[in-house]
């Protein structure tokens, strides 16, 4: 096979690989294409113009179309984790040699230039029994596919897909090995904030407890509280407002107390904006379910910031619009009376320093209480 007209990889012996067949054949939108180029060198690729970006297996970025071209590689374990194998890129390596390395079989699927498939382990098949499978028993080597397979489950649940029993098994040794653990936890977030965005994300962390994945990262949620979780976070697929990844997380763990929800964010290390937009919808989720009077909205002002940063607390408001709708134009009210209140005007009746915080928290108050009633 030769790489078709484009000069570039002309002569080459280039597929079309991975996500890009998958979802074509699957009759899902294909934003990006992935290759890999069979028989050659990194130097000959560098010679017609390609661009390093692999730091630990030879990837190539095209010059004008910016596609990724990996050479064709196999792997071998050679430590702990994601990053704990040894690379092996060269001429001899044969284009199922590469599928063969691949997570599941409906990722093992290569597209010659003249369209032609090449799918030594039956990922078509697959596609269509709607079986999410793995490629081989390298499989349990890299405990990111634990992952990955969940992640692809809530993509593709809608398609009606399933996790083949043995893949499933699979998965359950490598969550038994210990090996999780050595994920990194960056690495974790980017998994599940993927999925978190996908159409089914409950599927995910479903999977996760069902293999015995799910003590490894997210203890809190095993503890007889992923039920009430799940429950939660169907707010953030039902309502468009609330269907980003980072709303969706934030739901998710709303209902758990402080300290585990703060748990999870630390081992997770999770970015500073979703951490706080996860305390945040907490702190709103318990306002709406109790009572609305001055002082609890008085509170959740204080705990938003919101004199600082307004805009947390109308984000929040889109929160309690899905949650509470009956309550949002109190609480607008309410909060647009708290505002009026000046520190100037305070300053002018004579209080200074400390006494002028007071003052401004009790007016504040006042103000409230009076919209509210």
């Amino acid at each position: 096979m030769t790489g078709g007209s484009d000069p570039r990889i002309a002569g080459l012996d280039v597929y079309r690989v991975g996500g890009a067949v998958r979802d074509r054949l699957l009759g899902w939108p294909v934003y990006d294409n992935d290759w890999v180029v069979v028989g050659t060198t990194p130097d000959e690729m560098l010679k017609r113009g390609f661009k390093p970006v692999g730091r630990d297996f030879p990837v190539f970025l095209h010059p004008e179309s910016a596609e990724e071209y990996a050479l064709a590689r196999t792997e071998r374990k050679a430590g702990h984790g994601y990053a704990g194998f040894k690379v092996i890129a060269s001429p001899d390596v044969s284009l199922e040699d590469d599928l063969l390395r691949r997570d599941l079989t409906v990722n093992a699927i290569a597209e010659a230039p003249d369209g032609t498939l090449i799918d030594p382990f039956d990922g078509q098949q697959d596609i269509e029994q709607r079986q999410l499978r793995h490629v081989s028993p390298a499989f349990r080597e890299d405990p990111l596919r634990v992952l990955r397979t969940a992640r692809f489950l809530a993509r593709y649940r809608t398609l009606g897909f399933a996790i083949a029993p043995e893949t499933m098994a699979l998965m359950g040794e490598v969550s038994r090995s210990g090996e999780l653990a050595y994920l990194a936890a960056e690495r974790v977030w980017l998994e599940t904030e993927k999925a978190l965005a996908e159409a089914r994300p409950a599927s995910y962390f479903t999977t996760l407890d069902q293999c015995g994945a799910l003590t490894t990262w997210w203890p809190e949620l095993t503890r007889g509280s992923l039920g009430d979780c799940l429950n939660a976070m169907s707010l953030g697929v039902n309502d468009d407002a609330l269907a980003g990844a980072e709303w969706r997380y934030a739901l998710l763990v709303s209902p758990l107390d402080d300290a585990a929800r703060e748990s999870l964010a630390r081992r997770l290390r999770l970015p500073n904006a979703v951490a706080q937009l996860a305390r945040h919808a907490a702190l709103s989720r318990h306002l709406v379910g109790g009572t609305l009077d001055a002082a609890a909205v008085s509170h959740w002002l204080e705990r938003l910031d919101a004199w600082r940063k307004p805009s947390q607390v109308y984000t929040q408001l889109t929160l309690v619009a899905a949650l509470a709708p009956e309550h949002v134009d109190a609480l607008n009210a309410a909060w647009q009376a708290a505002q009026q209140v000046s520190p100037q005007s305070l300053m002018a009746e004579g209080f200074q320093g400390a006494e002028l915080g007071a003052a401004l928290k009790e007016r504040r108050h006042m103000a409230i209480d009076k919209t509210l009633n």
